[in-house]
């Protein structure tokens, strides 16, 4: 997959993990101006996707999972001025990292969405801590092709660790990861203490 407007060796700043709920928005806390351990991924050679054998895949639009509830649009994001990934707008929408892989394509597909909304209003991803490995995952791309992932793991990440792992993989097959909020809210920080990760593998 080619990536345009990044030359090879741009250094690419990717903020992860910074989801967080606050006055209907779905913040981005981690900034460049206050990056330590853990909280940001400096990445070489834009991706380094450009060498990898991609299969021929559209864009992904929907994403589903069955046993949850979710039945949602993908939004595609990049990364924001402050080197930050993108947000969905809405409750109900999940969002595509639109600079790494595409669902069904080597490497890691990272998709976000939101825990919790203002005035109680369900959000997309507010039961995604409910589930299980062997479940099931789909993604539809623009040609209307269905993609099943396979939940292999969720993991509990808090907001220092080291989550690389995240958005990148080198073992040659299609992964996709989902990303939202967990724990507890920090009033102070203005996010929750925790992020919630479902790694999942194409079937």
């Amino acid at each position: 997959m080619q990536i345009k407007n990044i030359s090879k060796r741009a250094r690419l700043i990717v903020v992860l993990l910074g989801l967080a709920v606050f006055s209907g928005s779905l913040i981005y806390l981690f900034q460049k101006s206050s990056i330590h351990g853990g909280s940001v991924f400096v990445i070489e050679d834009a991706i380094a996707l450009s060498n990898q054998e991609q299969t021929n895949v559209g864009l992904p639009v929907r994403l589903e999972i069955t046993e949850i509830g979710v039945d949602s649009a993908v939004i595609p994001v990049g990364v924001t001025r402050d080197g930050a990934m993108d947000a969905p707008k809405g409750p109900d929408e999940v969002a595509w990292y639109n600079l790494g892989p595409r669902p069904g394509e080597i490497g890691s597909a990272v998709m976000a969405g939101h825990y919790g909304w203002q005035n109680n209003i369900p959000a997309v991803f507010d039961n995604l801590d409910k589930i299980h490995e062997g479940e099931k995952i789909y993604t539809q791309d623009e040609n209307g092709a269905i993609i099943t992932f396979v939940v292999r793991e969720i993991r509990i990440y808090g907001m220092n660790d080291d989550a690389s792992d995240v958005f990148f993989s080198n073992d040659s097959k299609a992964h996709l990861n989902l990303i939202t909020c967990t724990g507890s809210w920090d009033d102070v920080e203005k996010t929750f203490s925790e992020r919630l990760i479902v790694f999942a593998d194409k079937e």
